[in-house]
């Protein structure tokens, strides 16, 4: 089994798009290490050598992924609130950052629809 960066790669699958589980390397940088490993894209991650996944490693080690990637995020995240920008108030207030509408939509960042929303009245019934 291929462990990358502290990700465990699906051993069925073909290593350009395996290299994706790691957080940080999307399809065009898994490429990119590849050709600078002299990889072939169409290797499944199963059929790799010990010197494959070292050389691998190695270019990966090159970028910024996982915990290191998160914590930097994170840490822009808490100064954009700390300075009180409009981007880290959204942030903190858990709206959409990037200037979508949220008059309709938005429900995954502003979640489930609150129940208050739908007025009900209750009729009265007199009795005779």
């Amino acid at each position: 089994m291929a462990r990358i960066s502290g990700v465990h790669l699906p051993e069925n699958k073909r290593i350009e798009y395996g290299l994706t589980y790691v957080f940080g390397i999307g399809l065009e940088r898994s490429r990119r290490i590849l050709n600078k490993a002299k990889i072939n894209f169409d290797t499944r991650v199963r059929n790799l050598t010990d010197a494959e996944v070292a050389a691998i490693q190695k270019y990966v080690s090159e970028y910024k992924v996982e915990g290191d990637l998160r914590k930097e995020i994170m840490l822009d995240i808490k100064r954009l609130q700390e300075i009180g920008s409009y981007r880290g108030l959204r942030h903190k207030k858990g709206l959409p950052v990037r200037g979508q509408r949220t008059k309709t939509n938005a429900r995954t960042r502003k979640g489930p629809r609150k129940a208050g929303a739908a007025i009900t009245l209750k009729k009265k019934v007199s009795k005779k």
